[in-house]
């Protein structure tokens, strides 16, 4: 594994795009935006300069590109070396609704080189910065950098554990599964010396002695850029402070940091948004993640279509596609499954045991964190994949092994279960919320920007379904059935207890998508090999082992789960009946919603979406048909077979 990560590090060094504009700038000899083709001003440049309202200290270190005119160069101080492209006042739009021509007026430049087609206009100081072709800066205080930068590249990030114990080196090309694989096996020695000595690589690679703001991007209105790097055509505007930064962009992944954001120390990713006095510093965002709405995110990594707004992130991994709209509390939490919620007030932040901030919480995929609820730690969601934890309760700490639960308040107290446990229902997803499950799965491919990240969709997949099976057989293992159970009953419930009622109604709703992701699996096989040309092997599908991952993983459940008693065929009537029941609760789940909101709102009829209207009831139930008539042309397919 250890060979793999370093081929992966490799790979990332030879490909990185920051890396590899970073050495066309150090290769470069005279100037690093023109090279060798640049030369002194003549004496009648330095005299239209001065009477144009310009000024330097020595002109002789004032250099310019072969083409170069003063027309456009006005009121501006020059201190130390500096290098001028080609102004001609062509209009640069600053924003909708107003245009300047392309030039340089009303600045201080020390040390500096700007590209062509600029527009350099009212800004108080601009030191050691490299700015290439086509850029705006205009009215910011100042754009500085001092010798050997690295662009907030090399933050140990303390992830997890307040006191330290799963740091994380950054570097601007860091993608969420590297992450995670670091900060969750700090054991494997070889594998941090070799993330360690591949990030000292990176650093080499990227240090230099300037700042830069790479072609295309627009600097408005802002106090304080200080040793920095600035990718192409970046928005930034009105941002309060970007120190020690990489913010990585291009034309079609635009970046932005405005309206107030403070970001330092810190890598942001292509399309990311920091604005709306969000704060960012000692983090990593990928790619088009967001923070906004005055959100603070410190020492953490925060996924690909993320967004963080008005609440707190402290020393965390948060992956893909989570939802933490409102002002809630998450520190120490590696969660880089992602694919969950941080609703309003909730407080997933119980780090401190007034000893110190040394514990933390493993979240688990798609886990809902309801309003105002309180997660004490330490706690391990990671077996209970897409849960819920209901509104308003308070978790003690636990580790909880059953997904797609619910976790509430209990309605019944029992005298042999503690009073502050509280009520688990396994896979209360599957059987009352499926169409949350389903509508995700269609949702997360939608709203996926990222490009260099790759994502599994699919919720019924192996991983999930070991978890699901292993959940089951210990729900069914009950040496004695009881009115109520605990953890001592059944491992894996946690500082909960469980009705026995809820036990078999579990059982029930795992054996059900047990058997449909197998006969999912089985349809799908099917097609593939009458694609293929192979209908001869169909019917050894059962026994005959193949190179397909996810269909041996399947193929053995089938056996496994004694379906293989029935015929092919049988199976794919058996499908049918399954995938329109998925229908119906689907349908059902929705509708659940119009009935209570009836009873409550007068005019809920006239201003929600019904149940039998809803877009996504609408799209599954045509699906549903399609698929439905397939598995009936396979079926029929097969008798001619």
């Amino acid at each position: 594994m250890n060979e793999d990560m370093r081929i992966i590090f490799n790979n990332l060094l030879a490909a990185s795009d920051f890396i590899n504009s970073l050495k066309v700038l150090k290769q470069m000899r005279q100037s690093f935006l023109f090279g060798e083709k640049i030369r002194p001003l003549t004496e009648q440049e330095i005299e239209l300069l001065k009477n144009q309202g310009n000024r330097a200290l020595d002109w002789t270190k004032i250099r310019v590109a072969e083409d170069f005119k003063t027309d456009f160069i006005h009121n501006n101080s020059f201190f130390g070396e500096c290098v001028l492209g080609v102004f001609a006042g062509a209009l640069k739009q600053l924003d909708a609704d107003s245009s300047l021509p392309d030039g340089i007026y009303n600045s201080t430049l020390a040390d500096c080189e700007i590209g062509s087609r600029c527009l350099i206009k009212d800004n108080g100081l601009i030191s050691r910065y490299l700015i290439k072709d086509n850029v705006i800066v205009a009215d910011c205080g100042s754009l500085t950098a001092a010798k050997g930068c690295t662009y907030g590249n090399g933050m140990e990030m303390v992830l997890g554990i307040e006191t330290g114990g799963r740091e994380v080196v950054s570097f601007a090309d860091l993608d969420i599964i590297t992450a995670g694989r670091v900060a969750t096996r700090q054991h494997d020695q070889n594998l941090q010396k070799a993330y360690r000595d591949f990030v000292g690589e990176y650093i080499d690679s990227v240090r230099f002695d300037y700042g830069i703001v790479q072609s295309g991007t627009v600097v408005r209105d802002t106090r304080c850029i200080k040793d920095s790097y600035i990718g192409e055509h970046a928005l930034i505007h009105g941002a309060a402070l970007i120190r020690n930064c990489t913010i990585l962009s291009n034309t079609d992944e635009q970046t932005e940091i405005s309206h107030g954001a403070f970001v330092e120390n810190s890598c942001v990713q292509w399309g990311c948004e920091v604005t709306s006095m969000a704060i960012v510093a000692d983090s990593v965002l990928t790619e088009h993640s967001h923070v906004e709405r005055h959100a603070k995110v410190t020492s953490s990594i925060i996924g690909p279509n993320t967004g963080i707004a008005e609440g707190e992130v402290t020393c965390c991994l948060v992956g893909p596609f989570v939802g933490f709209h409102h002002q809630a509390l998450l520190i120490a939490a590696i969660w880089p499954e992602g694919k969950g919620n941080v609703a309003y007030g909730a407080n997933v932040g119980s780090n401190h045991t007034s000893r110190a901030p040394d514990q933390e919480i493993f979240c688990g995929e798609g886990v809902f964190f309801g309003l105002g609820t309180n997660i004490k730690f330490p706690s391990d969601f990671s077996g209970a994949p897409y849960s819920i934890i209901a509104t308003g309760v308070s978790t003690s700490p636990q580790k909880i092994e059953f997904p797609f639960s619910l976790i509430h308040s209990p309605s019944l107290k029992y005298t042999e279960i503690p009073s502050h446990f509280n009520e688990i229902i396994p896979a209360w997803v599957l059987s009352d919320n499926i169409y949350t499950i389903m509508r995700n799965e269609g949702k997360y491919k939608k709203r996926n920007k990222a490009r260099r990240s790759s994502f599994e969709f699919a919720v019924f997949r192996p991983d999930i379904m070991d978890k699901v099976l292993k959940a089951r057989d210990r729900l069914c293992n009950v040496k004695t059935e009881k009115a109520v159970y605990s953890e001592k009953d059944i491992p894996g419930l946690g500082k909960n207890f469980m009705q026995e009622k809820k036990r078999r109604e579990a059982i029930a709703a795992y054996n059900f998508y047990i058997e449909y992701y197998c006969l999912s699996g089985l349809r799908d096989r099917i097609e593939e090999l009458l694609s293929a040309g192979q209908k001869d092997r169909i019917a050894a599908l059962y026994s005959k082992k193949t190179d397909n991952t996810l269909w041996e993983h399947q193929r053995g459940l089938i056996n496994n789960e004694k379906y293989s008693q029935r015929s092919i065929p049988e199976n794919l009537e058996r499908l049918i009946v399954l995938l329109q029941k998925i229908a119906r609760d689907t349908y059902k789940a929705k509708e659940k919603d119009d009935i209570r909101g009836e009873k409550i709102i007068r005019d809920y009829k006239a201003t929600y979406t019904q149940a039998a209207d809803d877009g996504f009831i609408v799209a599954a139930k045509q699906e549903t048909e399609k698929t439905v008539t397939r598995i009936k042309e396979l079926i029929a397919r097969l008798a001619a077979v």
